[in-house]
């Protein structure tokens, strides 16, 4: 009876207390008035009374906004996905889908379709959660300016930032005299007019460029730094211009203007003299992650929305006093670190896509349907290369740059991205830019962002470097080189024990190498050295222990995949190894329809699962895929604390399994491993070439070679270090389910060399 009290308990108590509450109701009935009794209300049935419900439910403003965001965020997902595969940024997808669910497409081929998830009065929301966006997104970029460096590099990067502002700006109010000739906008004075055109065409995207600097291995070298720096002195250069320049439009004059300016000169004074001083003595006592408590973080946030709301009541915008809020912020990378991990990720993949499709709403590719339209277009983009390529390019030589780092500059200076959108949607909301304009300098951004990787990319190919001497060649290929992708530390330290055992006895003719990569939008340029340095400190800490020459490569990506790809077979790799990545969704059939359902918004699974037919409840394996376009052999290592190879099973499954002979020779050959070749299948007496070349191998080594048939007992099986096996006879014996795989020590799996 004890076993079911607290049963019998809970089924009296909710029983009894839910008696009580349908008697108190019933009462409660009776008291209201006649007419909300009986059946004088109008009902037209209970499904359609649902129906109509859920339909109300549906336009509701809340409803909509949410409906919204998925759907922003699902085209900004698969747009920026395509981006990375064809080597632009991602900046340029979310660019484009913004573009492809405005009026540009959406609504030119889906018109109901569109206004009913983008009504007009609905626009209002989505504008003020993307300008909050904006603003910490704004407040991030002044963060991740380094004013050290701007310092220790001021001459020839102010040189060079101030040339690629005042030559397009030039260009740009010369552009505006003839566009303001031929199509003069309404209600708009020349000066406005001609600021706005030359602040659109100087502006350079700093956030951009340094994650093509990063992605493109350049952070280190002097091209990269002078990048950086040129365009961090832009970017406060431009937005000091665009501030004066906003004052001025909205004062009419500038002799009105003057006072604004004299408003914001006091409030920059203020931050930097008073604000500064007191957020790096915050910074010093609380600059450690665990000290950033939420008292803390409060101040922060406090000088960034006072800051904004000052700059925006003095006239000059929002965005700048974010901006500014970012740069006086505490100098310590461990603290800019910590304080962005905070609100980066809603900033930057919650709210910014939504300023995308705000400006995709606006941007009407439509308007363009004049073929002197077309021709302006051409013009505004020619005008905008001209000034930043051309005026960058040739400033960076004059200071002494080579023409191959000069030209890079200019390339990189001419990328205009999300900064260049901010600055037009600014120019659109005061009035200053027509909607044909806007969407004219729209297509400008996009083009100039997107020619910036081909553009460094010709640059490369036409100042390419020697090829290497025949001897350095012939050197090079006669060596094993060994490549070692590792994401997490205690993988890389596996697989460098995995590496060390197949060369232990020939380390002058080895040459193993670790790569780790950083997801591009994960790092921010200020942190690469530290990061680095890193994520190789362990493992350089083991391979000098175990005194194994390795060299280490640090590179950061939007697509690891195919940069683990790219940089084996560049460097001609005989072994790559890699470590299982486990997946979150195995075990339960709610992760495997999460994995499912997480296809529609990954377009890298979604794209994986078209094109190989593969079931949706199959787990994703992203190693597969690396294996199938490597020149290599690849291991895939299933690591449980593998440390030496000293006893290794090799179950023989499959007749292709004869390309592991080379594996099990080094591992004897270097380890002194006792090998036992277990044939479940008795392939070999079936392949004929394949046990000739294991008998050889027992011939050389009789004492470290075993061929047997027979079940391998339980203590055989504790006493492996290593099992290895070709990639398809795992894949068979998993979907076998056989009993003996809970017993397998750390697993080597293997995929043979592409034919």
């Amino acid at each position: 009876m004890r076993k079911y009290r607290n049963t019998i308990f809970y089924v009296v108590l909710i029983g009894t207390l839910l008696a009580v509450m349908y008697w108190v109701i019933h009462l409660g009935t009776q008291l209201q008035a006649p007419e909300l009794t009986g059946g004088e209300k109008t009902s037209k049935g209970a499904w359609q009374d649902f129906t109509s419900t859920l339909l109300h439910s549906f336009k509701h403003p809340l409803a909509i906004l949410l409906a919204q965001i998925v759907t922003i965020i699902i085209a900004a997902r698969i747009m920026g996905w395509i981006c990375i595969k064809i080597k632009q940024p991602v900046v340029i997808g979310e660019m484009l889908a913004g573009i492809i669910l405005g009026p540009s497409l959406l609504g030119l081929y889906f018109p109901e379709f569109s206004h009913t998830l983008f009504p007009i009065e609905s626009l209002s929301n989505l504008q003020f959660l993307s300008q909050i966006g904006l603003i910490l997104f704004m407040f991030i970029i002044g963060m991740e300016l380094d004013l050290n460096v701007l310092r220790n590099k001021a001459h020839d990067a102010v040189v060079i930032s101030h040339a690629s502002i005042v030559i397009p700006f030039t260009l740009g109010i010369t552009l505006a005299y003839f566009l303001y000739l031929f199509h003069p906008p309404a209600n708009v004075e020349f000066l406005s007019y001609s600021l706005f055109i030359g602040i659109s065409m100087s502006i350079t995207a700093f956030p951009v460029l340094a994650r093509i600097i990063q992605e493109r291995g350049l952070q280190k070298s002097k091209l990269g730094a002078m990048a950086i720096t040129c365009a961090a002195a832009d970017d406060i250069t431009a937005w000091c211009i665009l501030a004066v320049v906003i004052a001025i439009v909205k004062a009419g004059d500038f002799a009105s203007a003057l006072y604004t300016i004299a408003m914001a000169v006091a409030y920059v004074l203020i931050m930097i003299k008073i604000v500064r001083p007191f957020l790096m003595r915050v910074g010093e006592v609380k600059g450690s992650k665990e000290a950033l408590s939420k008292p803390v973080v409060a101040i922060f946030f406090i000088v960034l929305l006072f800051s904004a709301y000052a700059t925006e009541v003095i006239g000059i915008h929002a965005l700048f006093g974010a901006f500014m809020a970012g740069a006086i912020m505490p100098e310590g990378s461990r603290f800019r670190t910590a304080f962005i991990e905070k609100i980066e990720d809603v900033s930057t993949l919650l709210l910014l896509p939504l300023f995308f499709v705000y400006t995709g709403l606006r941007t009407q590719i439509g308007l363009l349907n004049d073929p002197q339209l077309w021709m302006i277009t051409v013009v505004i983009i020619l005008v905008a290369v001209i000034g930043k390529f051309a005026g960058s390019t040739l400033a960076a030589r004059f200071v002494g740059q080579s023409w191959k780092d000069s030209l890079s500059i200019g390339a990189l200076m001419n990328t205009r991205g999300l900064m260049e959108l901010i600055v037009l949607n600014i120019g659109y909301d005061l009035g200053v830019l027509s909607a044909e304009l806007f969407s004219m300098m729209v297509v400008m951004a996009l083009i100039t962002t997107f020619m910036t990787g081909p553009s460094l990319d010709l640059i490369n190919f036409l100042y390419r470097p020697k090829k290497n001497s025949l001897q350095e060649d012939l050197q090079n290929k006669a060596k094993f080189k060994i490549l070692l992708s590792f994401a997490k530390s205690n993988t890389g330290i596996s697989l460098l024990y995995l590496a060390n055992a197949l060369t232990l006895k020939s380390k002058k003719n080895a040459e193993i190498t670790a790569l780790h990569i950083e997801p591009s939008n994960e790092l921010h340029h200020y942190e690469v050295e530290t990061q680095e340095l890193d994520s190789f400190r362990e493992i350089k800490q083991v391979a000098q222990e175990l005194e194994q020459p390795i060299q280490t490569v640090f590179k950061i990506s939007g697509d690891i995949d195919s940069e683990i790809v790219q940089t084996s077979n560049e460097r001609e790799q005989d072994l790559l190894l890699l470590g299982v990545s486990e997946s979150i969704y195995e075990g339960s059939l709610l992760g495997r329809f999460l994995d499912f359902t997480s296809r529609i918004v990954n377009p890298e699974k979604l794209f994986h699962t078209v094109t190989n037919a593969e079931s949706p409840f199959t787990t994703f394996d992203r190693n597969q895929q690396i294996n199938a376009k490597v020149n290599a052999m690849v291991g895939i290592l299933i690591d449980k604390n593998f440390v030496k190879a000293r006893r290794v099973i090799v179950p023989i499954v499959l007749k292709n399994d004869e390309f592991l002979c080379e594996m099990i020779q080094r591992l004897i050959q270097h380890s002194d491993a006792q090998i036992i070749v277990w044939d479940l299948n008795q392939v070999l007496r079936q392949k004929e070439s394949f046990k000739e070349k294991l008998r050889q191998l027992e011939q050389l080594v009789p004492n470290h070679l075993t061929i047997t048939e027979k079940e391998l007992d339980h203590e055989t099986w504790q006493e492996q270090d290593l099992m290895l096996i070709s990639l398809p006879s795992w894949n068979k014996i998993v979907n076998k389910k056989v009993h003996w795989l809970q017993s397998t020590p750390s697993t080597l799996l293997m995929a043979d060399r592409k034919p």
